[in-house]
C-alpha cells in the first residue's frame, strides 16, 4: 500500500499548502442537487447516539459540532431501512414515526452551515447485536458467522421478491430522510453488510444473475441505487459508500471496485465514498491499523464470547502493521482512472498536506472519521492555519466505544455526558 505522500508548506504562510493548477480542499464543490463550502467531509461511523431506535440529544450535540467545525458533509452512521436490517439493538431504524428527532439533526447541522447526509443500509446476514427470527437474508444460503454470537446460526439467499421488498425500504428510506430536511443519503455497499454481501465474493455464491461475475454481483446494489436515485435524485445527492478492495484473499479485488464504480455511476450515483475491508474478515484493512484488542475487552468485558471472537479476529492482521497516512490510495488511484463522476478518498489522512494530496490525485472530495472524533473542529483549524496534522493516533480505541452507554468518542478526551444520550433529539433537556 502506498506510504505518506508530503506536500511542502509555503515559508511564511502557516498552515497554508499552495497545490499550483488544483483546486483546493477549502474550496466549494456541487454533488448532484447538493452545493458544499469546502471538501471536507465526516465519514459513517457507528455512534451509538440512539434512544428507542432514534437520534438522541447527544447524536444532535455530536453533528452540530462537526457542522461548527468547518465539516462540509457530516454522515449520520447507520440508519436501518427496517428493523430486521439492524445489526445492533440500538441502531436508528428509518421510519416517519421518528421525523421530529430527525429533523432536530438536520435543523442542528444547517444552523452550522454544514449539510448533513443519512447513510442508510441493511446489515442481512451481518446482525451480530441482536437475534432475529429464522435465517437472516443474504446473497447466499449456509452458515451464518457474522451472527454465531447472537444465535443466528443461518442464513437465507433472497430471492426476487426479497429483492423488490428491500429495494423499496431503501427508497422509502430516502423518501423520509428527504422530508426530515437531509442533503443526502448515502447507500451503504461495502464492509460485509447486505449489498456487500452481492459484491464481494467472500459472501456470495449464487449461479444465477446475481453471482458469478463481478458484473453480475454488483447488479442487484445497482439496482437499489438506481431505484433511490429515480425517487429522491431530484433533491437529494445519493451517495455510494463502496469497498475498493476487501483486502483478503478470496474477497473482491481492485480490479472488481472498478466494475463495481463504473455500475454505480451509470447507475446514477453522484458521489463515491472509497472505502475497504470486511468487518468479519479484515477490519484492519479498512482501519489500515489493528483493531484496539485491549480497549475492545474493556468494552466488552461483561460477554466471554464477544471478548474471544475480538481476540481471534485479531489475529488475521498482518504481523507488523502500523498506520499509514493514504493507506488506500493505490487502490482508489485504480477507480480515479476508471470513471469520471465526482470521488471521495477515504483511507487514513490525517495531515493538511495529505488533504491537498487527495485533491492533487484528482479526488473531488476527502473523507475522515477518527481525526474528526478526535477534534470536531479541525477543518477551521486547518483553514486558519492553527494546524497542519491531526492529534488523532490511530489507535482505534473510538472503534470500541460504540458500545458504552454514551456513545462513541476520542479516547485522549473527556468522556461523553451519559445524560444526553438518555433523550431523544426531539425531546427538551433533560430534567425538563
Amino acid at each position: 500500500m502506498a506510504g505518506i505522500i508530503t506536500v511542502p508548506v509555503v515559508a511564511g504562510s502557516p498552515g497554508v499548502v499552495e497545490m499550483p493548477g488544483t483546486s483546493s480542499p477549502f474550496d466549494p464543490v456541487r454533488i448532484g442537487p447538493m452545493m458544499l463550502r469546502n471538501r471536507f467531509i465526516k465519514a459513517g461511523a457507528n455512534e451509538a447516539m440512539n434512544v428507542e431506535g432514534a437520534p438522541s440529544r447527544a447524536l444532535v450535540k455530536h453533528h452540530r459540532e462537526l457542522a461548527a467545525g468547518g465539516v462540509a458533509l457530516t454522515t449520520v452512521a447507520y440508519g436501518a431501512v427496517s428493523a430486521l436490517g439492524r445489526t445492533l439493538g440500538n441502531q436508528i431504524v428509518i421510519r416517519r414515526e421518528i421525523l421530529a428527532d430527525l429533523r432536530a439533526l438536520t435543523d442542528a447541522v444547517h444552523a452550522e452551515g454544514g449539510r448533513i447526509s443519512f447513510q442508510i443500509t441493511h446489515g442481512g446476514a451481518f446482525v451480530t447485536g441482536l437475534k432475529v427470527k429464522g435465517p437472516t437474508m443474504s446473497a447466499s444460503s449456509g452458515i451464518n458467522q457474522a451472527g454465531l454470537l447472537q444465535g443466528n446460526w443461518r442464513q437465507r439467499a433472497m430471492n426476487e421478491a426479497d429483492m423488490d421488498r428491500v429495494t423499496g425500504e431503501f427508497v422509502e428510506a430516502a423518501r423520509i430522510c428527504r422530508e426530515a430536511g437531509f442533503d443526502a443519503v448515502e447507500i451503504h455497499m461495502g464492509h460485509g453488510y447486505l449489498l456487500n454481501q452481492f459484491i464481494s465474493p467472500l459472501s456470495n455464491r449464487r449461479r444465477d444473475d446475481y453471482g458469478g461475475s463481478a458484473a453480475n454481483r454488483v447488479r442487484f446494489p445497482a439496482r437499489v441505487l438506481a431505484a433511490a436515485k429515480e425517487a429522491v435524485g431530484k433533491d437529494l445527492a445519493v451517495i455510494a459508500k463502496i469497498n475498493v478492495a476487501d483486502g483478503v484473499p478470496g474477497g473482491a479485488t481492485a480490479a472488481d471496485g472498478v466494475i463495481t464504480a463504473r455500475a454505480l455511476e451509470a447507475a446514477g450515483a453522484d458521489l463515491l465514498v472509497l472505502s475497504a475491508g470486511r468487518n468479519v474478515e479484515s477490519v484492519w484493512f479498512t482501519f489500515g491499523s489493528p483493531v484496539n484488542v485491549e480497549e475492545m475487552s474493556r468494552m466488552l468485558r461483561d460477554s466471554w464470547i464477544q471478548r474471544t471472537a475480538v481476540k481471534l479476529a485479531a489475529r488475521s492482521v498482518p504481523k507488523g502493521l502500523e498506520f499509514r497516512e493514504m493507506y488506500l490510495l493505490e487502490y482508489s488511484r485504480q477507480i480515479r482512472a476508471a470513471v469520471k463522476m465526482p470521488l471521495a478518498y477515504l483511507g487514513g489522512v490525517k495531515s493538511l498536506a495529505n488533504a491537498h494530496a487527495a485533491m492533487k490525485e484528482g479526488f473531488e472530495c476527502i473523507v475522515m472519521a477518527r481525526a474528526l472524533i478526535h477534534d470536531s473542529g479541525l477543518v477551521n483549524k486547518f483553514q486558519r492555519g492553527e494546524l497542519t496534522q491531526s492529534g488523532c493516533t490511530s489507535c482505534n480505541g473510538c472503534v470500541a466505544w460504540i458500545y458504552d452507554p454514551a456513545g462513541t468518542r476520542c479516547v485522549l478526551n473527556p468522556p461523553n455526558d451519559l445524560a444526553l444520550n438518555l433523550h431523544r433529539a426531539s425531546a427538551g433537556a433533560p430534567g425538563s
